[in-house]
């Protein structure tokens, strides 16, 4: 299985952005796709998951500003943030929950002050 995030950039603090993550392969294999972050000089971090019934977890640090949402159709999993700020810029991923062996480029997610 192949998962790869974009949607990143540049975004001014309270801003929005959504990433997209498109699943390819053996996906009946997935049960959960998490969405994982690695900000410079930090381990990286499992900051939202949904099931394939579409049950959703997140981190603390997220709760309320993030929303994660899966069209099962198009085998791609979103990952909504609003209210961003500087804290949450890092290179953002996705993979399973939990995490194969295999990590896709990630996408950068900047907030500016």
């Amino acid at each position: 299985v192949q998962l790869q995030a974009s949607g990143g950039g540049l975004v001014q603090a309270g801003g929005s952005l959504r990433l997209s993550c498109v699943a390819s392969g053996n996906t009946f294999r997935i049960n959960a796709i998490g969405w994982y972050r690695q900000a410079p000089g930090k381990q990286r971090e499992l900051v939202a998951s949904i099931s394939s019934g579409a049950s959703t977890n997140y981190a603390d640090s997220v709760k309320g500003r993030f929303t994660t949402s899966r069209d099962s159709g198009k085998n791609t999993v979103y990952l909504q943030m609003n209210s961003l700020n500087v804290e949450d810029t890092a290179v953002y991923y996705c993979n399973a929950d939990p995490p194969g062996p295999a990590w896709g480029q990630g996408t950068q997610v900047t907030v500016s002050s």
